[in-house]
């Protein structure tokens, strides 16, 4: 059964290294028959939280901007892909805003069930991604239906193209293939 898959690539480096993954979990995820579709925030305005609560009872944020067509977007997804660089061992501050503005989903009747992450960094040892798994993993908890299906990271690349041969973009495809 095709499913509608929302990828978001959060890095602010267009071509950056958490978009080609990004990327490549696309290609996957088209290729198994789903409906795919990509969103980057390198042009989205995205302001931060007021937490006025207004969403609650509005199911939309009060403050006018590209998040709210994103939340939507994210609202009628089967499957939610993430993707960010890793800074400071956390993810990106465009992908926490973005969270923390998704908070009208919580009073809605959201369709996503399967959530995935993929990330990238400079720094290649074991539990570099593991703060921003967490953080991502906090914001899951609150949506019962929601649940992290799996994970991709991508270690030792920093400069845009260094992921080029790198084997977590195999993993990227074969994971959008499964979802």
């Amino acid at each position: 059964m095709s499913k509608n898959v929302l990828i978001i690539s959060t890095s602010l480096r267009n071509g950056g290294n958490s978009q080609t993954l990004a990327k490549k979990f696309a290609d996957g995820a088209a290729e198994a028959g789903n409906r795919v579709e990509m969103i980057s925030l390198v042009d989205k305005t995205i302001h931060f939280c007021k937490g006025c609560l207004a969403c609650q009872k509005l199911q939309q944020c009060v403050i006018r901007d590209d998040s709210n067509e994103i939340v939507e977007k994210m609202k009628n997804a089967d499957v939610i892909c993430f993707a960010t660089p890793i800074y400071y061992y956390e993810m990106s501050g465009q992908m926490k805003t973005l969270l923390d503005r998704a908070n009208p989903l919580y009073a809605s009747d959201y369709k996503f069930k399967d959530i995935y992450f993929l990330s990238s960094a400079a720094e290649d040892e074991e539990g570099v991604d593991e703060k921003a798994l967490n953080g991502l993993q906090g914001w899951i908890d609150c949506f019962e239906k929601a649940e992290l299906k799996d994970s991709v990271f991508a270690g030792g690349v920093n400069d845009i193209g260094d992921i080029k041969d790198h084997s977590a973009l195999n993993l990227a495809f074969e994971l959008g293939e499964r979802v």
